[in-house]
């Protein structure tokens, strides 16, 4: 992979096998509920444990997001956060941890309204990793990934469990960093429990050469994320059930994210052989 910042993904994911552990994600919207409060909040998740950050800029129409995430977007630009003040905190998060791997989860309406080089080349100069955007189907990826690999950060695409083989080879070659596998259809939001059919989907970006696969939509339990690194994933991200809790203590919205993430890191330790047996992974 070409640039530097993309290098964050690979050093993380060497270091969690090395250590028997997947990766732990959290993700947070900018802003929320205010900038110097979500300062604060991002730090006490790498604080909490979080191996990598995955961040939304504030928008008024994120058609991948459930309520819990559009409120908070709601929230921070009704404080007057834009993305230039986006920018900003992630510089200022990027002086504060060096190696931790940042992406950007954003819309299209976002980064074509700069222009796509001018957008991310101002997030390789804030520090960011990689930059997802949501609403950009792979058929259509191609001039986002080459103004990414321009900037040197890393185009991360999604992928579902029904996504067609031709798609998932698209996403192989253009994606970077990290794959992101959706655990359902629709948008995100918290969920009581985890169906997880994507034994195929897995198997085949193995097969194609896909970055590290990482679970995303519905993580908000330790035993979800035992079940999707059970199931094969490196890694988990979970939003909704951050967000709900920024929401939910306003008083002091970093220790509340903090006691939680440092909860969902501790289930990413991956079960170790027992004797006599199989290697295997731990089980919901």
């Amino acid at each position: 992979m070409r640039g530097a910042n993309r290098d964050r993904y690979a050093a993380m994911f060497d270091r969690l096998r090395d250590r028997g552990e997947g990766a732990f994600g959290a993700f947070v919207t900018l802003g929320d509920p205010d900038l110097e409060t979500s300062f604060d909040i991002l730090v006490a998740l790498v604080e909490g444990g979080a191996d990598m950050l995955e961040v939304g800029i504030p928008f008024s129409d994120p058609v991948a997001d459930g309520p819990a995430i559009a409120a908070s977007a709601g929230r921070a630009l009704y404080a007057g956060v834009r993305p230039a003040d986006c920018f900003a905190l992630l510089a200022r998060l990027r002086a504060r941890f060096p190696e931790v791997p940042v992406g950007i989860l954003t819309y299209a309406n976002l980064v074509v309204a700069p222009g796509r080089d001018a957008f991310y080349r101002t997030a390789a100069e804030s520090g960011v990793d990689s930059v997802l955007v949501a609403d950009v189907p792979a058929l259509e990826a191609e001039p986002f990934v080459a103004s990414a690999h321009a900037a040197g950060v890393a185009p991360v695409l999604i992928a579902a469990a029904n996504t067609p083989r031709a798609t998932l080879a698209r996403i192989a070659s253009l994606g970077a960093g990290y794959t992101y596998c959706v655990t359902r259809t629709g948008i995100t939001g918290v969920r009581d429990t985890l169906t997880l059919d994507h034994g195929d989907l897995l198997e085949t970006l193995v097969e194609l050469g896909a970055p590290p696969p990482i679970f995303g939509f519905g993580i908000s339990a330790p035993d979800h994320v035992r079940q999707a690194l059970a199931a094969g994933a490196a890694g988990v991200i979970s939003g909704s059930a951050i967000v709900q809790r920024v929401a939910a203590n306003p008083n002091d919205p970093a220790n509340a994210v903090r006691s939680f993430v440092a909860a969902m890191k501790a289930a990413t330790a991956i079960e170790a052989p027992q004797p006599n047996q199989g290697v295997k992974t731990a089980q919901a």
